[in-house]
């Protein structure tokens, strides 16, 4: 079964390492303008999702939350931009005044999380997942596919 068709049903990890190897099963079967939508509470493992990711493709640095950045953007193997739109207010011009469409090029990786804040997305999402916790556990499933 492919990861794709696990995370369909929800995989269920139970602790970061878990959540870092499912991120980076599904980054190997990644295209090269891939756009990932991370949607659920605080502490549902977004970040920790991203984290894995970056694993995946040898980034180096250390991988944090970009709650007051906005965006970070790492290089390794593919270019690795994490938004967290939790604190933007919806505005058309938000995607100009980040000015993303000019720091990011192919084969890249768009994960953002809390994407409901922002008032659309300028490039196709590649896949919806969706994070819930349950003490320990995290569930990760593949929405609207």
């Amino acid at each position: 079964m492919s990861i794709l068709d696990k995370l369909k049903s929800g995989i269920t990890t139970s602790s970061p390492e878990e959540t870092y190897s499912v991120a980076k099963e599904l980054a190997h079967v990644l295209g090269d303008e891939a756009v990932l939508t991370l949607e659920g509470d605080l502490g549902a493992g977004k970040t920790t999702f991203v984290k894995g990711l970056a694993q995946a493709w040898s980034i180096q640095e250390a991988v944090t939350s970009p709650t007051f950045n906005i965006y970070n953007l790492y290089q390794g193997d593919r270019q690795l931009a994490h938004m967290d739109a939790y604190r933007l207010e919806e505005s058309p011009e938000i995607w100009d005044e980040l000015m993303l469409e000019e720091l990011i090029y192919p084969p890249f990786c768009l994960a953002i999380e809390w994407p409901s804040k922002l008032p659309f997305i300028p490039w196709p999402i590649t896949h919806n997942l969706h994070l819930t916790a349950k003490g320990e556990k995290r569930t990760i499933t593949l929405e609207n596919e």
